[in-house]
């Protein structure tokens, strides 16, 4: 749980930048529409999906403040390249593993969104083990 919650807010980080980049339509193209309110569900849903996993992954690594970044940063870019390199293109038409600007711009969003996943994630555990 703690990890789906971490993706909630690098999520929500994530998307504010992606927002502002005019990235988030993109993700609405991957379930077939443009709308802004599609790419935020859709964006939304894939981050709590990979903050579970990374909780899941993490579990007992959850005490450690550098542990938890180090990994929540690692699983960033994992998933920059799974997601924005591979998957996201291969289902657009587009070529994948394109590194022009907004691939880099990616792969600072993916970053920030494991750097906040891992703070929350670890913050909620210590908590948790506090009581």
């Amino acid at each position: 749980m703690y990890g789906a919650l971490g993706g909630v807010v690098g999520g929500m980080i994530f998307g504010m930048m992606m927002s502002m980049l005019g990235m988030i339509e993109m993700v609405a193209m991957l379930v077939g529409s443009d709308a802004l309110i599609v790419g935020w569900a859709a964006h939304m849903a894939i981050s709590v999906f990979i903050g579970a996993t990374f909780g899941v992954i993490t579990k007992t690594q959850l005490t450690s403040w550098g542990t938890g970044i180090g990994i929540g940063i690692a699983y960033g870019v994992f998933w920059w390249v799974l997601g924005a390199l591979i998957l996201m293109p291969a289902k657009m038409g587009m070529p994948v593993f394109q590194f022009d600007t907004m691939a880099w711009q990616s792969l600072m969003g993916h970053m920030v969104f494991g750097l906040a996943m891992g703070v929350v994630a670890v913050a909620l555990a210590r908590q948790s083990s506090k009581r």
